[in-house]
């Protein structure tokens, strides 16, 4: 099924750390896990128009349109995030629907530029059909088939929303929070077995470009547990790539704001034991 449009957070034009070389990013709005480390939680939820976000804004950008909902006046608007600050629905009004031909236009005008795009969010694959689309617009277009087109996800998709990507899509970048079951529930709320399940079956198709290891503090980062995990991803594939992640509080939700952040030298001990298994290709940040 074709989909015209998407629902969208944001765009950066230019980016080198959302996959290899310089990058497209397209950020989606909407995503299934509550994580406790997510440094962009206003993409988790869409705009309810509750309203606590009019009044605070100093530019007076935002107001409720005929029908009750609000809405945003982009010349007025100058990002200043007041609105994502005082929303009490982990969400933003400033995300939109998004036609598939004016986002196609958008990468075009940077194109020489760039090596890819990549699909993030919130959760990209919760608008498979969209990033199907899109990605489909990349690949037959005579201009722009040759940049890459990559997903950045939590995995949580099924095979079957896979498949759909799998004939247009280059590369994964997986985040795998936790190889525990119990402790990925407590950082996300869902259960990991679709996880496991994409990590093994993207793998398979060699379409796995990396999967990402966020330690928090006190919640998956004791040399055991990343020894086990690193043992897992091994077995699945020797020659897989696994950048190792520091938490920062930087974007997190004051609740969870007194996590504490990684000490690098604790974060170069569990590289070692990464490495100590096997895992050749190892990126720290």
């Amino acid at each position: 099924m074709k989909a015209a449009q998407g629902h969208l957070n944001d765009v950066i034009r230019f980016s080198a750390v959302d996959g290899p070389g310089n990058r497209f990013v397209v950020f989606l709005q909407g995503c299934n896990y509550n994580c406790i480390a997510c440094h962009n939680p206003y993409t988790i939820n869409e705009c309810d128009s509750c309203g606590q976000c009019v009044e605070p804004c100093p530019e007076m950008a935002l107001f409720y349109d005929g029908h009750n909902q609000v809405t945003v006046d982009d010349d007025l608007c100058t990002n200043c995030d007041i609105c994502i600050q005082v929303c009490p629905t982990d969400s933003t009004p400033l995300s939109k629907m998004v036609r598939l031909e004016n986002l196609v236009r958008q990468i075009d005008e940077v194109s020489p530029f760039l090596s890819g795009i990549t699909v993030s969010g919130g959760e990209p694959t919760l608008q498979a059909d969209f990033v199907a689309s899109l990605f489909c617009s990349i690949k037959c277009s005579d201009k722009l088939s040759r940049l890459t087109t990559f997903v950045d996800s939590n995995g949580s998709a099924s095979r079957e929303v896979w498949d759909r990507l799998l004939p247009v899509m280059d590369g994964a970048m997986i985040d795998l929070k936790a190889l525990d079951p119990d402790t990925h529930v407590a950082m996300t709320g869902e259960h990991n077995g679709p996880v496991l399940d994409t990590i093994r079956y993207l793998a398979e198709w060699q379409r796995l470009y990396e999967v990402r290891l966020l330690m928090v503090p006190g919640r998956n980062d004791s040399p055991a547990v990343v020894e086990r995990t690193a043992r897992w991803l091994y077995d699945v594939d020797p020659s897989m790539r696994i950048k190792l992640i520091g938490f920062r509080r930087h974007g997190v939700r004051p609740q969870f704001a007194d996590i504490p952040e990684v000490d690098p030298a604790h974060l170069e001990e569990l590289a070692k034991i990464v490495r100590s298994v096997g895992i050749k290709d190892l990126v720290l940040v």
